[in-house]
């Protein structure tokens, strides 16, 4: 297959131009898009522990840990035992970590809404069932390779 055919760099140059974007949006609330996206999670999942946010934004359980250590060192999110699995820490955000969530989401918003703008309601719903496939196709493809 010739590389001018591959849609795999495609889907790369979407992906960092969508990064690229969200990165100098939420930079102004001094957040990176990682920090960003937990916090994004947070605000959606009050109490979920790092595994469950890890998933949550597509990240390894290991950089989700080093992510939510830099948001409490930020005071952003606190960490908490769960009431009955002690071994089990909750996150939620601070007071702080709400406003600092509010202020960078305002700029991704605008990005995802100017990416919006750019379909019809149609087209978006075609984009996601055909990135859904790739998706299914890759994931799949992926999982039973041993």
């Amino acid at each position: 297959m010739r590389s001018g055919d591959r849609i795999g760099g495609d889907i790369k140059r979407a992906e960092l131009e969508l990064m690229t974007a969200k990165a100098a949006a939420v930079k102004p609330a001094g957040l990176t898009v990682p920090q960003y996206s937990a916090l994004l999670a947070l605000s959606d999942h009050p109490g979920a522990p790092a595994a469950e946010l890890a998933r949550l934004c597509l990240v390894t359980p290991q950089t989700m840990t080093t992510i939510l250590q830099n948001l409490v060192a930020m005071g952003l999110v606190e960490r908490t035992p769960h009431q009955w699995q002690r071994n089990v820490l909750e996150n939620r955000l601070t007071e702080a970590g709400y406003a600092k969530f509010r202020e960078a989401d305002k700029g991704a918003v605008a990005v995802e809404q100017k990416l919006a703008d750019a379909f019809t309601d149609e087209e978006r719903a075609q984009l996601r069932a055909l990135l859904q496939r790739c998706s299914e196709v890759l994931g799949s493809s992926y999982r039973t390779r041993d």
